[in-house]
């Protein structure tokens, strides 16, 4: 009897130790990490956030800054990532790169001068960290991190 009780007190004691809580992070506009903490249920809150989404809306975009031209989504990326841009005193978005943490060009998009907005595919890119290179005809570069989830 002594055995039994022993090893369901085991048991018992194993199976609470599996559910260990998950850190989570904080991080600020420029990526900085400003708060850390214990989070047991995570995972439920983690799903309770997602967004789903039929048709892109502005207030979907996230911006570097709120004085920025550049608006993107969703990051992280699983499929599609959405770029927009504004055209300002006729200094226009002449190509577009992105970069993996090689620093290999995996995709490349020229003549840009007449568009605002450019899909890019990322299905077929492993999962990692991309560098995405927006060249403006004034020869001024924005870069922009995404993650590939």
């Amino acid at each position: 009897m002594r055995k039994l009780l022993f090893i369901t007190t085991i048991f018992i004691s194993f199976l609470s130790y599996a559910q260990v809580p998950k850190i989570t992070f904080e991080y600020d506009a420029a990526g900085n990490q400003v708060q850390r903490y214990v989070c047991p249920t995570c995972s439920a809150k983690l799903n309770q956030d997602v967004k789903e989404i039929s048709e892109l809306q502005e207030e979907d975009l996230q911006k570097f800054f709120p004085e920025d031209v550049i608006s993107y989504y969703p990051n992280p990326v699983k499929e599609e990532l959405y770029l927009k841009w504004e055209l300002i005193n006729d200094n226009k978005v002449s190509s577009i790169e992105v970069f993996d943490m090689n620093g290999k060009v995996v995709q490349n998009y020229k003549d840009q001068k007449q568009e605002n907005n450019q899909v890019i595919s990322f299905k077929e890119f492993p999962v990692g960290l991309y560098v995405i290179n927006l060249n403006y005809t004034n020869g001024e570069i924005k870069t922009i991190k995404i993650l590939k989830n």
